[in-house]
């Protein structure tokens, strides 16, 4: 029998950093695409019980970051581990950007984001985005994807 046909897309694997009144936190997100062509607005699906929406909700900002291959631990770190109790940036390679939001500098690069408006989304929330600014730390690194993370285990197909 055939799988589901949305499991035959692949996706690249991004973190969403972000802060609020002081607490910062990072998550990772695969479903994300742009809705303008040119470039200034995206939209980011969001896990209703994570950390990182509720800083997000709070603050309207975050930066999204294009992780590499070479950042598979990561995953653990900041996609299986709640950052309500545990410091996700100990140890963690970051910067702060001009408005204090972290973003992660082993990482491709960073989209600066303020929220435009969210929607439910089922198990998720869409946030639609304003791009603020795109910076391009790491441009020899290629991208992580899911297909990647399968095929290294750190994900169910």
């Amino acid at each position: 029998m055939p799988r589901r046909l949305l499991k035959y897309k692949d996706y690249d694997v991004h973190s969403v950093t972000t802060i609020a009144n002081g607490k910062r936190n990072a998550n990772i997100v695969t479903w994300l695409t742009q809705t303008d062509m040119g470039n200034k607005v995206l939209a980011v699906a969001l896990y209703k019980v994570d950390y990182t929406i509720e800083l997000v909700r709070e603050s309207g900002i975050l930066n999204i970051n294009l992780l590499a291959d070479d950042q598979p631990g990561l995953i653990r770190k900041l996609g299986q581990q709640s950052g309500r109790d545990k410091d996700k940036f100990k140890n963690l390679p970051h910067a702060l950007d001009e408005r204090g939001c972290p973003y992660l500098t082993e990482a491709i690069g960073y989209v600066q984001c303020r929220v435009m408006h969210s929607t439910d989304a089922g198990d998720h929330e869409l946030f639609i985005c304003d791009v603020i600014k795109q910076v391009v730390l790491n441009p020899d690194k290629t991208v992580m994807t899911n297909s990647f993370l399968k095929a290294k285990k750190l994900i169910r197909g």
